[in-house]
């Protein structure tokens, strides 16, 4: 197939273009340059804004568009259209927190979506960015009704992330030690391998698949303790795990999903239990924790030693947070 790729050089991006090639297809890229890559050989290139080079694809046709940058809905509308006479099918990356606040758990993909006040706004911030991905979804939906498939991943994880939302925590533990642990080992979690679901939606898009996809793993339920125990386990460390609850955490003003990632509070834990199983169904398969943990901590031990993480607890911070909490108990 001839595909194209609307980003293509950050973190899911760079896995579906590794994963095209190694089935076989042809894969040309659409982005700001923004990102510098060191592309494989094969890859064509084209560098363009979607706000004012959408022309510079005129000339081209493809079997199927992965677009993996579309934030502001106008503009995912615009390129939808655009692209429209030039491909077969138009998969969007989405997300799941396009659902509405106060979803329960096990919501499929059928459950409501966030609302936006004032549908203009084009500034993508925590509060606007979940319900500017549902209107996303709607403009491609609505442009190519027969030929689009939405992906609603959760948290992407493994080599090349750059938010640090899932490595911050094998490396920490592989640091060993006391580690501050969030609320309850029982605690659901939930993350998938960025190369599970680039191989995935590929297959999805050989298949012409059409529709809406929750797509976040693991394929059984994992539990923070589980999740934590790997990183143990794979790093070899002397890593102990100490428990503090979640009231403490929050009088402590450490911030859930960002000073401790991963990890949402009991009124968000539908975030972390979200229904898969048509995905499952279609297919997804998740490659053992280990292996994401083991992936993720070999390419993190590449990154310069002063990197400027992007998640996680700050070594100093951490130890107060804990010493506050041994001193209270």
């Amino acid at each position: 197939m001839q595909i194209l790729i609307l980003g293509g050089t950050v973190f899911l991006g760079r896995h579906l273009v590794a994963a095209a090639q190694a089935r076989g297809h042809t894969v040309t890229i659409f982005h700001r340059g923004q990102h510098p890559a060191e592309l494989p050989a094969g890859v064509t290139e084209i560098l363009g804004d979607r706000t004012a080079s959408l022309a510079s694809l005129a000339d081209g046709t493809w079997d199927a568009v992965i677009d993996t940058s579309g934030y502001v809905p106008r503009l995912v509308r615009q390129s939808a259209a655009a692209l429209a006479d030039h491909i077969g099918s138009y998969t969007f990356i989405s997300t799941i927190s396009v659902f509405a606040e106060g979803m329960p758990p096990d919501a499929d993909e059928d459950a409501p979506l966030a609302p936006l006040s004032d549908p203009t706004v084009e500034e993508v911030t925590g509060a606007t960015y979940g319900a500017l991905k549902a209107l996303c979804e709607q403009a491609v939906t609505q442009t190519l009704p027969d030929r689009a498939l939405i992906i609603r991943p959760g948290l992407i994880v493994g080599p090349y992330d750059p938010t640090d939302r899932f490595t911050y925590w094998p490396h920490r533990i592989a640091q060993g030690g006391e580690v501050l642990a969030p609320n309850d080992p029982a605690d659901r979690a939930q993350c998938i391998d960025a190369r599970d679901l680039a191989e995935w939606t590929l297959r999805l898009v050989e298949g012409q698949r059409t529709g809406i996809f929750n797509a976040t793993g693991p394929v059984t339920p994992l539990t923070f303790g589980a999740l934590l125990d790997t990183c143990r386990a794979v790093s070899g460390s002397d890593a102990r795990f100490t428990w503090v609850n979640a009231a403490f955490l929050a009088a402590q003003g450490v911030a859930p999903w960002s000073d401790l990632p991963l990890w949402v509070p009991s009124e968000m834990a539908a975030f972390n239990r979200v229904n898969c199983a048509r995905a499952i169904a279609a297919g997804l398969t998740c490659r053992p924790l280990a292996a994401t943990v083991s992936a993720t901590l070999a390419w993190d031990r590449t990154r310069p030693a002063d990197h400027a993480w992007g998640a996680g607890l700050s070594p100093d911070r951490e130890r107060a947070v804990l010493a506050a909490w041994h001193a209270e108990t």
